[in-house]
């Protein structure tokens, strides 16, 4: 796959740092391995939120456009895991954008997730929610991500969350979040139901879909598979605190001794190892590419906005502890020995590689309930979102359409939000046709007696 040189630059331009203060407890880590097993599975999971789960609506707001409401609930992750979810983000915030007008006899609903450094709804209300309801009559619920505006710690900086484990928690409480505004949204009338997401805002879509009983709209979009390879391969792992990281891992022997046996890499380590080592030379060079670029441009030998950027950046020192910490210094000939690297950084970034995959591949979770209400939107040359050496999204789920952009992840972000909505108007035309020949809009009996039977079924 040819990596966007667009998504490289964005992300030095950016100061951002992830895991400063390392792994996170292993306590805490333990207890998240243990508990993805219950919410992976839709039979165990499901149960854990209760149809009647209390939402309160705090504000409404009336425009010529739309209805705006504002809500919160007690994220269910406090619940079942006492004292896992920072004090800031255990109060879930959402609002609700509603049509003036319903068109038609349905009221299709869709739940907007947050990417990485989306604070807020201003930005997913005004880029994708708005014109949904304008261009297709679809309502939505923009869901603030815990770690994110109004649920973030006072001692967190921008999105720079200190540990590995925070980005755990946040999958849990979405997982669990995302239940309760499905319930809340069949106990209001709104149907049929969705959910969607770009970048990290579509994989948490993705594993919240996996746990509902019914069919549902599905639009992941410039997400993939796994997240392992986003925090080890793409070019997030520049933002990481790499020697905190490998520190911690050998400096206390719980991570090494007991965590890592508690987690599995999920892709063949062999396969992936061989791509790697075939592509190992020209990454190498590219990278070498990118510290010179970066350098020049702090040098002021590159003009412009980005040369200014990245005066005030320190990204070129990252890159270059990234390249001494990962890669070993390579001959004049720009070829290396893999089996030179030092066997203690190997097992630290498995670790990391293991960890990503026990609690975000696919394949450790249900198959959502239907395939063909999933439309996948995918970036070729996404940097952020590597996907050599994963189990595709077709494999994990049949009858999934998957459409491919020829665009980088930042490009695709930026010039591609009306395709992004044509997918999700489209998946929604298609659930339209089941919700009315399945009768959803069911009165409380006929939903009991469902659930009933779900629940024996499993």
């Amino acid at each position: 796959m040819v990596k966007s040189k667009l998504d490289s630059i964005y992300r030095r331009m950016l100061i951002t740092r992830f895991f400063e203060r390392g792994w996170g407890k292993p306590e805490n880590l333990q207890r998240l391995f243990q508990f993805r097993k219950i919410i992976s599975q839709r039979s165990t999971c499901f149960p854990l939120v209760p149809k009647d789960y209390p939402v309160e609506i705090v504000k409404e707001e009336k425009s010529p456009d739309c209805i705006i409401l504002e809500g919160k609930f007690l994220t269910p992750l406090e619940l079942h895991l006492p004292g896992i979810v920072p004090k800031a983000a255990q109060d879930a915030h959402f609002q609700v954008v509603l049509p003036n007008k319903w068109n038609g006899k349905t009221k299709p609903m869709c739940i907007h997730l947050a990417g990485t450094g989306d604070h807020f709804f201003w930005r997913r209300r005004n880029l994708i929610a708005k014109p949904l309801l304008k261009e297709a009559n679809i309502g939505a619920i923009i869901l603030e991500n815990p770690f994110y505006g109004t649920r973030k710690p006072d001692n967190q900086v921008r999105s720079n969350l200190h540990n590995v484990s925070d980005i755990f928690v946040m999958g849990g409480c979405l997982v669990l979040e995302c239940l309760v505004l499905l319930h809340w949204c069949e106990r209001n009338g709104f149907g049929p139901l969705g959910i969607t997401g770009l970048s990290m805002g579509g994989h948490m879509a993705s594993l919240a879909a996996t746990n509902w009983p019914k069919p549902l709209v599905l639009v992941p979009c410039l997400s993939w598979s796994t997240a392992s390879t986003v925090f080890t391969t793409g070019v997030m792992s520049q933002s990481i605190n790499w020697d905190m990281l490998e520190m911690q891992y050998y400096s206390d022997g719980k991570y090494r001794e007991r965590l890592s046996k508690m987690v599995t890499v999920i892709d063949d380590a062999f396969t992936a190892g061989q791509t790697f080592i075939k592509n190992f030379n020209q990454s190498l060079i590219e990278l070498k590419k990118d510290i010179t670029y970066t350098k020049m441009m702090q040098r002021g030998k590159i003009s412009g906005i980005e040369g200014n950027l990245e005066k005030n950046s320190d990204d070129s020192n990252s890159l270059t502890m990234l390249m001494e910490l990962i890669l070993p210094k390579p001959s004049s000939e720009e070829k290396i020995d893999i089996t030179k690297i030092n066997w203690w950084e190997r097992e630290a970034l498995q670790f990391m590689r293991g960890m990503m995959d026990e609690c975000t591949h696919l394949k450790n979770f249900s198959v959502p309930k239907e395939t063909s209400l999933i439309i996948a939107v995918c970036a070729k040359d996404d940097a952020y979102v590597p996907r050599d050496g994963c189990t595709s999204l077709e494999e994990i789920w049949p009858g999934a359409e998957i459409r491919y952009l020829d665009a980088g992840h930042v490009s695709a972000y930026v010039l591609h939000q009306k395709l992004f909505r044509s997918c999700i108007i489209e998946a929604f035309e298609r659930a339209k046709k089941i919700h009315v020949e399945n009768g959803q809009n069911m009165n409380e009996t006929t939903y009991q007696k469902l659930l009933d039977k779900y629940m024996n079924s499993c």
